[in-house]
């Protein structure tokens, strides 16, 4: 099972910060973050990469996005 990370109704670099925190610390291997606008949802995607995980998709949910990310 996904860990899930809302940020939704938080502007950058918050749901940067909260994704990285996951990625960290967290012991799922793979992480669906919930944000609601496009800055977001780039910044959240590079941050992921950056960190050496795989942006697996990224869909539409609600007014926002869900980015699913996969630790390598």
């Amino acid at each position: 099972m996904a860990a899930t990370v809302d940020a939704r109704g938080l502007s950058c670099p918050q749901p940067v910060l909260m994704t990285l925190d996951e990625i960290r610390t967290g012991s799922d291997s793979e992480i669906a973050v919930l944000v609601d606008t496009d800055t977001s949802k780039e910044n959240v995607s590079r941050a992921a990469q950056s960190q050496g995980c795989d942006v697996k998709d990224v869909q539409p949910h609600g007014e926002g996005y869900r980015i699913f990310i996969a630790r390598k």
